[in-house]
């Protein structure tokens, strides 16, 4: 059976996509099987980060209303073996979706995956409430930055008072000649912040950004230290 994993965030901007994104491919670089599900619905991004924008017929609303199987909406990513997406409705919300629709989907997805990489919308609502009662872990993305430090914890917190034990933080796009001038919360203020163990640093860079308009994640390049980076992530994660 597979795991599910939410990543979340407490504030706009700290790159939950990102690391889902890269999390993912790297995880199916290594032979995992690997489905990303995009749940912000109305405000869909993985297909961007993909570069997959035409490819979704198919999305997560017409499962969750039981238009099509979700097998009718995976899009298969054939660059980094057997990874999927399942986007969500560009344009409109699902209204009416309960823990159990959730962990319906889940239970069906578990069956053919290793990992089930949820990018959650932001905030505490219901979203998110739906899917952490039906997931194996919970990843928080925080950036060097007070008022993220502080959402994060407060995200994390309702994880925890959704029954989910399992979690963990990252600290994404983290510059270093910032960190220096102490105007900024360092890597062990942000540590001492969260109560939730830290499972790794992803520093900024460009072509991380780049690659993220471009639809290239920036694993694709095996080599690099980003690639090299986000392999220790995943090992200690997962």
């Amino acid at each position: 059976m597979g795991t599910v994993a939410l990543i979340t965030s407490g504030k706009g901007g700290a790159g939950k996509t990102t690391i889902t994104v890269n999390l993912g491919a790297t995880l199916a670089q290594k032979g995992a099987r690997v489905v990303l599900v995009d749940f912000n619905m109305g405000l869909r991004n993985l297909d961007i980060y993909l570069g997959m924008e035409d490819t979704c017929l198919f999305d997560l609303g017409d499962v969750l209303t039981g238009v099509c199987k979700v097998e009718k909406a995976l899009v298969h990513d054939d660059r980094f073996g057997r990874l999927y997406m399942l986007p969500c409705p560009q344009f409109k919300e699902i209204n009416g979706v309960t823990p159990q629709h959730v962990a319906g989907l889940f239970a069906v997805l578990k069956k053919n995956f290793d990992y089930i990489l949820v990018d959650m919308p932001l905030g505490i609502g219901s979203p998110l409430e739906n899917v952490a009662q039906a997931a194996d872990l919970g990843i928080v993305v925080v950036t060097p930055d007070y008022v993220s430090l502080r959402n994060a914890d407060t995200v994390d917190r309702k994880l925890e008072s959704c029954g989910l034990q399992k979690r963990c933080f990252l600290i994404n796009q983290v510059d270093l000649e910032l960190l220096r001038t102490g105007n900024v919360p360092g890597i062990e203020q942000i540590a001492r912040g969260m109560s939730i163990p830290m499972a790794g640093i992803v520093p900024y860079d460009e072509n991380i950004h780049a690659g993220n308009n471009m639809g290239n994640p920036v694993v694709l390049a095996s080599d690099s230290y980003i690639a090299k980076n986000f392999s220790s992530i995943a090992l200690r994660v997962f």
